[in-house]
């Protein structure tokens, strides 16, 4: 996907942050300039650092590890769930429950009886009462934690929209020294996050540009991914046919010297035999060519 422009990131709004008193002081290096009150933020380095996010997040889906996408603000958890379903990544848009990285342990344990009771409900043994009963536990279970029922060990990176609004996310991340991205506004520390955005985190139509544009990355990563699996598997195949070639051309030539083999055990005579057999009659050709001239000496003397 090509880079974006200024002016998509001028109509999208996401260089407007927050009030003058809200404001982080570390954000100072990614600050435009104060506008009634107002802090701008300064587009260029957002393109900047959203490249260099791009490249990161690229590179990880690349290698096949997964990429947890968290949003929980009403105004971003919709399309953030949308666009980690379109790569199959893990999603958390509802609720960050306490430890559910640090205690990754336990919530596999909330998913596997979330799939249990999935298994329940479709039997035919258990009564009308209990399937609804099962049915309202496992929606309650699915709407939290089933974003992360595919997530079978801690992923290898962490996105999050709003770096203060998800502290707690971004605090366990930090501890387990994951690579964390994030969209930080003029109120956020951007010095906790590995690969901070500086954008604007409150708008929708900022929220979803990013995420579009990473999620893009993260697709290019895949399909590279995919492409570099098919070239192996056809070397492989081709390593195979050539290793075939070789088997036939060995069987070939058994074949061959067993059929010899047989072939003069038919005869009767080895091939030494038959050598033998050939040079008997030249000895004696030649020892009749010696008797001859002394028969023809003796009958000189009596005549």
């Amino acid at each position: 996907m090509s880079s974006l422009t200024n002016k998509e990131l001028l109509d999208a709004g996401v260089h407007f942050g927050h009030l003058r008193k809200k404001w982080n002081p570390k954000m100072a290096p990614y600050i435009f300039m104060e506008r009634k009150g107002l802090h701008l933020i300064d587009l260029n380095k957002t393109l900047v650092e959203l490249e260099k996010a791009g490249n990161a997040l690229k590179g990880i889906a690349r290698s096949g590890r997964k990429i947890l996408f968290v949003a929980t603000k009403k105004q971003a958890k919709d399309m953030v769930k949308e666009y980690a379903q379109k790569v199959n990544m893990p999603f958390v848009t509802e609720r960050w429950l306490g430890g559910m990285l640090t205690n990754f342990a336990t919530i596999r344990k909330s998913v596997k009886k979330m799939q249990s009771i999935d298994k329940l409900i479709e039997e035919d043994s258990i009564t009308k009462k209990e399937k609804l009963m099962m049915t309202r536990e496992k929606n309650k279970m699915e709407r939290v934690i089933g974003g992360i029922a595919g997530l079978n060990r801690i992923p290898a990176a962490i996105y999050i929209v709003d770096t203060s609004f998800e502290h707690i996310a971004l605090a366990e991340s930090r501890k387990l020294g994951l690579t964390t991205f994030g969209m930080v506004d003029t109120n956020s520390d951007p010095t906790l996050v590995d690969f901070p955005i500086p954008a604007n985190d409150d708008a929708s139509k900022s929220i979803e540009l990013i995420t579009s544009y990473l999620t893009n990355q993260i697709l290019e990563g895949l399909q590279e991914r995919k492409a570099g699996k098919g070239d192996d598997k056809g070397n492989e195949e081709g390593a195979k046919e050539d290793s075939g070639e070789k088997r036939q051309r060995r069987t070939r030539g058994r074949k061959r010297k067993a059929t010899e083999t047989v072939d003069f055990e038919q005869e009767g005579t080895a091939p030494e035999a038959s050598k033998e057999a050939k040079a008997a009659p030249e000895v004696k050709a030649e020892t009749e060519v010696k008797a001859e001239p002394k028969t023809t000496d003796d009958t000189k003397d009596k005549a």
